[in-house]
């Protein structure tokens, strides 16, 4: 068993207007943009990035958004909900903000013992504010959302499988251990985590794979201390028999992926350097970054790119 992987690293999702979702992000929500860069493999595609104050790892939602990209069907073999932490009694300030704000979806309920507000992004995307005593991670208040009710990074998140098995022993065997199952809904954890480090399974044997598209979760990202445990996790991924990529510099991270079995694409990434290796905290996110292979594309780029605040 893996005892390197400390809970959620990131969570990378697709969108089909930048503005929209910088918008929803920063001030229906109150996150913090952290990064403004591209897609390293479709660099006239956004990549944004949100999160707290330096984009602590566990707190980073990130986007693709590929203008008018049809709006994905949701399904088993993703990720249905991604989680977040808020303080104890702040459910009734988010129903209030969010509801004002025209969002989709809004329903309380409770599991696990925890209160939950569901909501929908922009593009659909499954979301949920959960109620946690004394979480100690410090939020992002820039964007209007003071400190007894922001979000303090991820929670959990929730894969939506056909069978829960295969994808059960990998968690067990990157470290998490099955804490609670209720209503088809195992629950896994690790001990001693950042604080995102709960991952849900929902078992759904009857539902149809779901279709990537806009609102669709591409990947989720674990995080590891530094590129030396990623090498380790790597190579015993590799000797069970998983098919990991190489490493992958992502500027701020580095980076192996590799598919579950049930579905989801996993992610494995370093909490080093961090987003603040070429701006200044105080500056995070503003100005339009682009990996050095795309350097050269500047100039077409921020004609193409839609402008965003």
């Amino acid at each position: 068993m893996l005892d390197q992987i400390k809970g959620l690293h990131h969570v990378t999702s697709m969108a089909a207007s930048a503005g929209t979702n910088n918008r929803f992000f920063t001030d229906t929500l109150g996150l913090r943009r952290v990064k403004k860069t591209v897609n390293f493999d479709a660099p006239d595609v956004y990549h944004l990035y949100y999160g707290d104050e330096v984009g602590t790892p566990g707190s980073v939602m990130t986007y693709f958004p590929f203008p008018h990209i049809a709006r994905g069907r949701p399904g088993t073999g993703e990720v249905g909900t991604t989680l977040f932490s808020v303080p104890e009694g702040s459910i009734g300030y988010w129903t209030d903000r969010l509801s004002k704000a025209g969002v989709d979806g809004l329903k309380t309920d409770s599991a696990f013992g925890e209160n939950r507000l569901y909501f929908a992004g922009p593009d659909g995307d499954g979301f949920a504010l959960v109620e946690v005593k004394d979480d100690p991670r410090a939020p992002w208040t820039g964007n209007g959302v003071g400190e007894d009710n922001a979000i303090r990074g991820f929670h959990s998140a929730s894969l939506r499988l056909r069978d829960e098995g295969a994808t059960g022993e990998l968690l067990k065997y990157m470290g998490y251990s099955q804490i609670d199952a209720k209503d088809g809904v195992t629950r896994f954890g690790i001990p001693g985590g950042n604080g995102a480090d709960v991952i849900d399974i929902e078992t759904m044997p009857n539902i149809a794979h779901a279709h990537l598209g806009a609102g669709s979760v591409h990947h989720i990202a674990f995080a590891v201390e530094n590129r030396e445990k990623q090498l380790e996790v790597r190579k015993a991924l590799m000797e069970t028999g998983y098919q990991v990529t190489p490493v992958i510099d992502r500027d701020y991270f580095w980076a192996i992926y590799f598919r579950t079995p049930g579905g989801v694409l996993f992610e494995v990434a370093t909490n080093e350097p961090g987003f603040n290796r070429d701006e200044d905290t105080a500056h995070l996110g503003e100005a339009l970054k682009l990996p050095k292979q795309h350097a050269h594309l500047r100039e077409a780029l921020e004609q193409h790119l839609e402008p965003i605040e």
